[in-house]
């Protein structure tokens, strides 16, 4: 690479928290690897005893995608169908609770935390409605939920009832959320409600806990606090590794951080990949004083203008 270049590429290799970090400051160019999670790790079945790592999960990736979170690209210009990185940045909040749990998925391994899933029926479950008086719909539980957990919610009653969907789209895509319901059961080997599941970022399940009876409410909460602090130390000892590789904290101009490795960089123009692989472009324009500066500082030790 000479000084005349006008543009760097940094080769992305996704890491696996425990793998070996390089230690120089300056990212080195790497061969390309495919994006992996992080470790599979000691858990705690239903009775709170040690099992073997993933032995009580099935598949990683459950085949189901919504539409609306696709995202096409162009063949003859893969990078034309890379979304904005500020799109991302300033999305706004679904709800306290997802549907999806590839949404669940992308959001607890961006923010680094686990996932509180809640298998419930809405309809039918009289310790259901219960467990959320108790706990979930509390306020107190809500302030600390939104900074330590990402709260995916599975309804066997599930219900479309978006006002902009015809009778017959709001049928059909009924049906489609209570079939997906039954299979993420399925896949979790879910058997009644309230079910409640802990998940580390990478998907390893860290505790599961069926029923629910009046009073139990400080007794889970604190099943949930003791995974929180469990994935925590998995994430930061993770993080650190996936630092050492050339991934950073990048923010936007409003404040909102992702953090990703940068992947190409030319006359501005910037493309930046995830640990999980998902690829968003931007503009140096659009970024913080802090990324500029290291932008200047990685083109400085370079030779490029």
């Amino acid at each position: 690479m000479t000084n005349s270049n006008k543009s760097w590429v940094v080769i992305v290799t996704c890491v696996a928290l425990g793998a070996c970090a390089d230690k120089s400051t300056v990212p080195k160019i790497e061969q390309a690897a495919g994006p992996q999670g992080l470790p599979q790790t000691p858990q705690a079945g239903e009775t709170g005893a040690a099992v073997t790592p993933g032995s009580n999960v099935g598949p990683k990736q459950l085949q189901y995608t919504p539409e609306e979170d696709l995202a096409f690209t162009n063949p003859d210009n893969p990078d034309a169908g890379i979304p904005e990185l500020e799109t991302l940045m300033a999305a706004p909040k679904r709800g306290p609770w997802e549907e999806s749990e590839t949404i669940a998925r992308q959001t607890a391994a961006r923010e680094g935390k686990p996932i509180l899933i809640w298998f419930t029926n809405s309809a039918m479950s009289p310790n259901c409605k219960i467990l959320s008086s108790e706990l979930f719909a509390t306020q107190e539980f809500g302030k600390w939920a939104e900074k330590n957990v990402v709260r995916l919610r599975i309804d066997a009653a599930a219900i479309a009832d978006d006002p902009q969907l015809t009778l017959g789209e709001k049928i059909s895509r009924q049906a489609e959320l209570r079939s997906y319901a039954q299979r993420l059961k399925k896949r979790y080997k879910v058997l009644g409600q309230p079910t409640l599941l802990m998940l580390n970022p990478s998907g390893e399940v860290l505790w599961k806990e069926s029923g629910y009876k009046s009073g139990q409410a400080d007794f889970v909460w604190g099943l949930i606090k003791q995974a929180v602090e469990v994935t925590t130390n998995q994430y930061q000892e993770w993080r650190k590794n996936l630092e050492a590789k050339g991934y950073r904290e990048w923010e936007g101009t409003n404040g909102r951080k992702v953090f990703a490795k940068l992947s190409s960089y030319s006359e501005g123009n910037l493309i930046l990949i995830e640990p999980g692989g998902e690829r968003y472009k931007s503009h140096d324009s659009r970024l913080s004083r802090k990324d500029n500066k290291w932008i200047t500082e990685q083109k400085a030790l370079r030779g490029i203008q």
